[in-house]
C-alpha cells in the first residue's frame, strides 16, 4: 500500500468514530472526509487543505484529525 493509500484509509477510519460532519475544503470541493473515494480523487500532498468539523463530539474530533493528517504531512488547517 502506498503512503497516500495508507494516509486516506487512517483519515476515512478515524472520521469514522466520529459522529460530527467532517468536511475538507479544497479549491472550491467539498469532500465528505469519511468517504474513501473522495479523499482519493483529492488528497495531494502540497495542497492546503480545510477541515470542516460540524456536531457534538467536534472538539475531539478536531484534535484527533489535525493529529492524522499531520501524522502524514498533509498541510491542514481547522475551519473556526
Amino acid at each position: 500500500m502506498s503512503d497516500k493509500n495508507a494516509a486516506i484509509v487512517e483519515i476515512s477510519q478515524t472520521a469514522n468514530r466520529f459522529t460530527s460532519s467532517i468536511v475538507l475544503k479544497f479549491e472550491n470541493k467539498y469532500i465528505d472526509v469519511k468517504s474513501i473515494l473522495g479523499l482519493f480523487t483529492t488528497l495531494i500532498n502540497s495542497s492546503q487543505y480545510e477541515l470542516h468539523v460540524h456536531g457534538p463530539d467536534e472538539m475531539l474530533a478536531k484534535e484527533t484529525m489535525l493529529a492524522v493528517f499531520e501524522k502524514h504531512n498533509l498541510n491542514i488547517k481547522i475551519a473556526e
